[in-house]
């Protein structure tokens, strides 16, 4: 009888924490379900739909370095597999814009897949870029919005250079991304 009773405790402690992070995400509080996740991701590692949520709640709060581990980790299903590639193909393009922008590195030989995500368009604009453009920092226009642009910059803050994404809509900031 306490066995079951352990058990029941359990599963809805489970399901609890899934459905908290669930109805947060749904009302767009990334980061704090990239926080529950990141606090529980040891217990429910083993669980690939509460691992794809977590790491999309960090894709959007711009947590993008606590993809690493859920790259690893999502390979069992093909839902899996493919949230895994996409997560990849951000966090490679973060990394090698932060090389290009920090240390003058050429993107424009490289031809990568590429995604939806901002990081993902400001990197294919700022790949078509000539090397010898270097600025203090660029402006780019979407390609499916005119109306939607994004300005490209880097910060050094606590002796730690940061790549900065803002995005505006016709003038008015809409966000701004910080990665390093």
């Amino acid at each position: 009888m306490k066995i079951i009773i352990i058990l029941s405790i359990v599963i809805s402690l489970y399901a609890d924490t899934i459905q908290d992070m669930f109805n947060l995400y749904q009302n767009k509080k990334y980061e704090d379900v990239c926080t529950i996740g990141y606090d529980n991701f040891k217990k429910y590692k083993q669980d690939e739909e509460f691992v794809s949520l977590y790491a999309f709640a960090c894709l959007n709060s711009d947590s993008i370095d606590r993809l690493a581990v859920p790259i690893v980790i999502l390979k069992l299903s093909k839902e899996s597999r493919a949230n895994s590639a996409y997560f990849s193909v951000i966090l490679m393009q973060k990394k090698l814009l932060y090389h290009a922008l920090i240390d003058n590195y050429d993107l424009s030989s490289l031809s990568l897949p590429t995604t939806d995500y901002v990081l993902s368009k400001v990197f294919d604009l700022y790949s078509k870029l000539d090397k010898k453009d270097k600025r203090a920092f660029y402006l780019f226009e979407d390609k499916n919005d005119y109306k939607l642009t994004y300005k490209l910059y880097v910060t050094r803050d606590d002796n730690l250079n940061k790549i900065v994404i803002e995005e505006f809509y016709d003038t008015i900031a809409v966000k701004r991304h910080v990665y390093w």
